[in-house]
């Protein structure tokens, strides 16, 4: 089981390689260009393969992002066509740029020449009234074009106007046919399929008609069922691991931040779904949100929580 950062919520699952692809949250390319890089770009090594989601439209931006990512060490630099919040709209990034797709191409050759690791990009099907398939066909043709071969595509549309980044996440129909319709089209194309799946069953059945799978906010609520991706996806021997085992072995990697200055609460909030419909579950969860923010909050709040698991 993979550890969580403060800055990580998203998993891909490849078809072709036995390995969990990690994503960061976006980070925009100017929080990297005049904010403090070092710490945002920040990791675990334990983490790769590791990609940095990069929000933005600058061109030169882009780049200089790219190329720090790509000296710290990251495996895959991203770029966000996928975000529908309004503050990511007025900075004319995320899922607006799917209205431009020759701004987008030139956001994906501006970074692919600056550095030599995969540029990527996470989109949609559509926004708002731009939402044909054809549409979608034609993005994905021009931005192929300047050498992006790898597509994480979230199977709803984004509405712009009128829905909350939450409500966008869930209120827009899934339209799977639309991404599957997305690789018998472009067939040497890596298309990653993302949106309302959680459970493995339905990402192993996914894998047979597309090349991967991303898992967000699943594996973020419910990290154990991560446990049985090695079996299921990948082949291998089942894990003798269980909630606990995990635990314990994120204990040492929170006390290692710990020393670093890493409030408690920035990595308990990422194991608050662990023990998800578990007895003492609830009383686990609530005992880490109402004190992991606490001044000087240390292990013991962890251990403390653990009481409650029968």
């Amino acid at each position: 089981m993979m550890d969580w950062t403060d800055r990580h919520d998203r998993v891909f699952l490849r078809k072709f390689s036995k390995n969990i692809l990690l994503y960061t949250e976006m980070i925009t390319s100017a929080s990297l260009e005049y904010g403090d890089a070092e710490y945002l770009l920040r990791y675990n090594k334990e983490e790769h393969p590791v990609a940095l989601q990069i929000g933005g439209s600058k061109l030169d931006e882009l780049s200089h992002g790219a190329v720090l990512g790509e000296r710290a060490g990251f495996d895959e630099i991203n770029l966000n066509v996928g975000c529908p919040s309004d503050r990511v709209k007025s900075g004319e990034f995320g899922a607006c740029l799917m209205a431009k797709p020759k701004l987008v191409s030139d956001c994906i050759k501006s970074m692919k020449d600056s550095v030599n690791i995969p540029v990527t990009v996470k989109c949609r099907t559509g926004i708002d009234n731009l939402d044909s398939q054809s549409r979608l066909l034609e993005f994905i043709d021009t931005i192929s074009t300047a050498g992006c071969k790898t597509f994480i595509i979230h199977a709803r549309k984004a509405i712009l106007n009128g829905l909350t980044p939450k409500e966008n996440r869930e209120i827009p129909p899934l339209n799977y046919q639309r991404v599957f319709a997305v690789k018998e089209t472009f067939p040497d194309l890596e298309i990653v399929i993302n949106g309302g799946i959680t459970n493995l069953s339905d990402a192993s059945s996914f894998l047979e008609k597309v090349d991967g799978v991303m898992i967000g906010r699943e594996a973020y609520q419910n990290p154990f069922f991560l446990n049985e991706v090695d079996e299921v996806i990948f082949g291998c021997s089942p894990s003798k691991k269980n909630r606990t085992t995990h635990l314990e072995e994120y204990i040492s990697y929170i006390e290692s931040e710990l020393q670093k200055g890493t409030p408690l609460k920035h990595m308990t909030r990422h194991i608050l779904g662990l023990f998800k419909s578990q007895k003492g579950g609830k009383q686990y969860r609530r005992h880490l949100s109402e004190n992991s923010h606490k001044t000087g909050a240390g292990i013991d709040v962890i251990t403390d929580a653990l009481k409650f698991i029968n």
